[in-house]
Formats: C-alpha cells, sequence, structure tokens
C-alpha cells in the first residue's frame, strides 16, 4: 500500500488520543472510536490542548506520502503550519465503527484485557474490507495471539507508540508468527508519512521496552516499598547519573499505575517467572485510586500542578 489515507484508532485514552493529533497533524482522516461521548468529549479537549502546544512548539503540517528520499530529509522536511480548526475536522469521533468499511490501517488502543481486545478484534474483522491492516499498540500480549482472532493473521502486527505520541520519532514493531513482509512494509509507510521510524522485533511478550521497563518500574517501586529510598532519590539517580530524561517512578506515573500494574501482572503469567512478582505497593496504590498524572496522584502529586 503506497499511500494510506484513513486510519480508524480503537480507544480514546492516552495513547489513542495522541495517535489521533499525529495523524491528523499528517494530513490522514482519522476515526477515533471509544465507548461513551463522555470519553470522547474529554478526548477532543486532550487533542486541542495537544495541537496547541504543538504550535507553540512550532509542529509541522502534513507530510508526503512516503518517497525514496533519504530518511533524514523526509523527517526534517519544514511543511506548512495549519490552524487547529483544520487539524481537528480530520478526526471523526465516534462510539461506533461506521466508517471503518473505509480504513486503510486500524491502530487498537484499548486497555490490557484479552477479552476485550479479542472481541473488538473480531468487530474489526467483520467490518474493515481485506485489505486493512491491524496494528495492536499492546504492551504484553502477543501479537500471534492477537492475529488468531482474526481471518486476516498476515495483516496483524504490533505497533508500540511511546507517549507522548506526536513527539517520539521511534516506534517499536513487532512481527507476529504470521505477520507478511507486505503488512510490515505498509505499516513502515504509515511511519514515514508519520515522520517516524519503526525498529522492527520479534514477537514475545513484552516485546523489547516493556519487558525491560516493566521490570525495572516494578524494582524501583519496590526501593520505595522497602524504605530504601524515596521516590524523588530513586528518579533523581536515574536522571542524573544515567542521564534519563525522566526517572522510573515519573515514568510510571505518566504512563499510568494501572496499566504499569497490568502489563507486570501480564509479564507474570507469560513467563511464570517470580521477577516479574507485582510490588505490593503497586497493587495498593491502584486499589486506592492513586494511578499518576490522570489521577493527580501517583508517586507525585499533580493537583497542583493541574490548578
Amino acid at each position: 500500500m503506497s499511500e494510506i489515507h484513513t486510519v480508524g484508532v480503537v480507544g480514546a485514552g492516552v495513547m489513542g488520543t495522541g495517535l489521533a493529533q499525529a495523524l491528523a497533524q499528517t494530513g490522514h482522516q482519522v476515526l477515533l472510536v471509544d465507548r461513551t461521548e463522555e470519553i470522547l468529549a474529554a478526548a477532543e479537549r486532550t487533542i486541542r490542548e495537544g495541537l496547541r502546544f504543538a504550535r507553540l512548539l512550532g509542529a509541522k503540517g502534513p507530510a508526503r506520502p512516503a518517497d525514496d528520499r533519504p530518511k533524514e530529509d523526509r523527517l526534517k522536511e519544514d511543511r506548512p503550519k495549519e490552524d487547529r480548526e483544520t487539524v481537528l475536522k480530520r478526526i471523526t469521533l465516534t462510539t461506533g465503527y461506521e466508517g471503518f468499511e473505509e480504513a486503510d490501517f486500524v491502530i487498537e488502543n484499548i486497555t490490557e484485557d484479552w477479552g476485550l481486545k479479542q472481541g473488538v478484534y473480531r468487530r474489526l474483522d467483520a467490518v474493515c474490507p481485506p485489505r486493512t491492516v491491524f496494528a495492536a499498540n499492546t504492551s504484553v500480549i502477543p501479537i500471534t495471539r492477537i492475529g488468531a482472532a482474526t481471518s486476516r493473521p498476515a495483516q496483524v502486527l504490533g505497533m508500540h507508540f511511546m507517549n507522548p505520541v506526536p513527539l517520539k520519532p521511534v516506534v517499536e514493531m513487532i512481527r507476529g508468527h504470521h505477520t507478511s513482509a507486505e503488512t510490515v512494509a505498509t505499516a513502515r509507510t504509515l511511519l514515514a508519512q508519520l515522520g517516524k521510524e519503526g525498529i522492527l522485533v520479534e514477537d514475545s511478550p513484552g516485546f523489547v521496552t516493556n519487558r525491560v521497563l516493566m521490570l525495572t518500574v516494578n524494582e524501583a517501586v519496590y526501593l520505595v516499598h522497602e524504605g530504601v529510598a524515596g521516590a524523588a532519590e530513586v528518579d533523581r539517580i536515574f536522571k542524573t547519573c544515567f542521564g534519563h530524561t525522566m526517572g522510573p517512578l515519573e515514568t510510571a506515573d505518566l504512563i499510568g499505575l494501572d496499566t504499569i500494574l497490568q502489563s507486570v501482572e501480564g509479564l507474570y503469567a507469560a513467563f511464570s517467572d517470580s521477577k516479574y512478582r507485582p510490588c505490593p505497593l503497586l497493587v495498593r496504590m491502584v486499589d486506592a485510586g492513586l494511578l499518576g498524572r490522570k489521577s493527580g496522584q501517583g508517586f507525585y502529586d499533580y493537583a497542583t500542578t493541574a490548578a
């Protein structure tokens, strides 16, 4: 597929809204679907704010279709800026799958619950045309399992976008057992249109990023749980000693502690290895609703900064 015009985005959470913004900014028609109008209204507000912030940073406009120029030229090319309303008009907010029969590509971003994902893929498989590629923006669920829930496993792959999506230039791509070379090439075309590049890895729970990151975050939570260090001290060591932009617990708050817990539990179930056992403090914080930035409090308090 040389050009991708219409992209379905399933799930209007943090990742889904970031993807919708990035896709609309690069000239794609976006179908953003979630369960309720309230969720979609919140997503629209987030996208509006993201576009305002992007304009302040001097964000670029629509990308050209993929071509044969050197990658550096494509990524650095200056493009005309567009006003916020023009970009927003490319995004259709919906609680159903109307319009997905026009989708060239679909990216799924719902919670890491296999029962829910399985239902979503069966529905997408029924409504989307045979050409449509499905990409799972999942943290730990194997791509091969997801592909098996469809009639097109060769057209299913993983695309693990990083948060915030509009600002991250690299995407972890995961090839399932049946994923075809053509599907990988189509995904690379979409990433080129987004001004991003992909690093291809093989299918395994957690892949590369989350298999390492979730273990690191969980171990950092254990350090706080055991009283070895406070959250600020743990993060400061990682930032000052290793040059990380954010420490592991700041990262956990950004991702969402509920998402972290789901991912760690998924790794624990997949590998049956005690090193992935979730820290009791992490479980307790999620039970208490201390989910990080999205709830206003996690390892840090965001109530004052959000005001």
